[in-house]
């Protein structure tokens, strides 16, 4: 697809996935507008290419403001969300659930009516059975077992709420939309360190940092918990490869590749160069035992596969993080 002068909205795109989008757009030649309270997003995502877009610092849980912004607009992708790490969606359950409720119901009601021609929802891995994850030697989850559900957290049950939503109004009205469920995407935004709702490679990541050469850093839980993580990179060519096809129902975008959080834990270490030991805090939220992506179907519909290794995706991560370490925001 061509995107130059393309209308796009991006909600949410002052957060890690929304803000690569914006500018991955703006430089593809779209109109780009960004939408985000700010409350899981940041200006600072945004400075390098904020001239070429229109920012708006809009609640998305507004009916009329998402009926203004979605007018003459062409493609929405909606990554608006209230959401963090494991450590913030296992306190937080009726604030996630009508935040993100509300901004999905309104801003895709909108788009119907303002007729967009294109609609992205970012949906997510936990919409995944919590019984088909109880081991960490896990069988990558096919986007066929999301049903009989049984979400484990209430950010699950919003996202696959939300699906369906997606689903009637493909059905009762035509809507051209496409849905991803995300496996951990990882990379560089400020906000991706926010001590309360960091996700585990940057949380990880910053107490690396602040770890003095020869000290010890805690991880939550035994560190045994299995988990597969992908990078900004890839994540943002499976989301336009998927724009781009007629492929309309939930796909997932991740990586298969399964390790430990301790596994996870032990390349950051390395990339720092330092000799740093590993704790556990067994009191801590480790969320389900493990979770991995099947990936075939991904790969029979879109010929996608992710490309950026892991070592890869945390090295650049890491790098990022450690030149800006006076800029981040609420360092853990």
């Amino acid at each position: 697809m061509n995107w130059r002068d393309k209308k796009v909205l991006v909600g949410g795109g002052a957060g890690l996935i929304g803000s690569h989008m914006a500018r991955t757009l703006s430089g593809k030649g779209a109109r780009v507008c960004v939408a985000d309270n700010l409350s899981s997003g940041s200006l600072k995502n945004i400075q390098d290419f904020k001239d070429n877009v229109d920012i708006q610092v809009v609640d998305l849980r507004e009916e009329s403001n998402c009926m203004k912004l979605t007018k003459d607009i062409d493609y929405v992708f909606q990554f608006a969300a209230n959401m963090g790490g494991i450590g913030y969606i296992t306190q937080i359950g009726a604030d996630i659930m009508r935040d993100s409720s509300l901004i999905n119901i309104n801003i895709l009601h909108a788009s119907h009516l303002n007729k967009v021609k294109g609609y992205f929802y970012s949906s997510s891995a936990c919409v995944y059975p919590e019984y088909l994850q109880k081991s960490a030697e896990v069988t990558p989850l096919k986007e066929e077992d999301a049903i009989p559900a049984e979400p484990d957290q209430f950010y699950g049950w919003e996202k696959l709420f939300t699906e369906k939503l997606c689903e009637g109004y493909q059905k009762d009205y035509g809507m051209n939309i496409r849905l991803a469920r995300f496996h951990n995407v990882l990379g560089e935004v400020y906000t991706a360190f926010d001590k309360f709702k960091a996700k585990a490679p940057c949380h990880i990541i910053l107490k690396v940092l602040n770890c003095p050469d020869g000290g010890e850093i805690e991880i939550w839980g035994d560190g045994k918990q299995t988990r597969s993580f992908l990078y900004i990179d890839d994540c943002i060519e499976g989301v336009l490869k998927l724009m781009e096809s007629d492929y309309e129902k939930p796909i997932n975008i991740g990586s298969d590749r399964l390790v430990t959080i301790d596994e996870l834990a032990e390349i950051i270490i390395d990339i720092s160069g330092k000799k740093i030991s590993i704790k556990h805090d067994l009191t801590k939220p480790q969320g389900v035992r493990g979770r991995n992506a099947d990936l075939t179907l991904i790969k029979k519909v879109l010929n996608w596969e992710p490309k950026v290794s892991l070592e890869e995706g945390l090295k650049r991560t890491y790098d990022w993080a450690k030149a800006r370490m006076t800029q981040l925001e609420n360092i853990a």
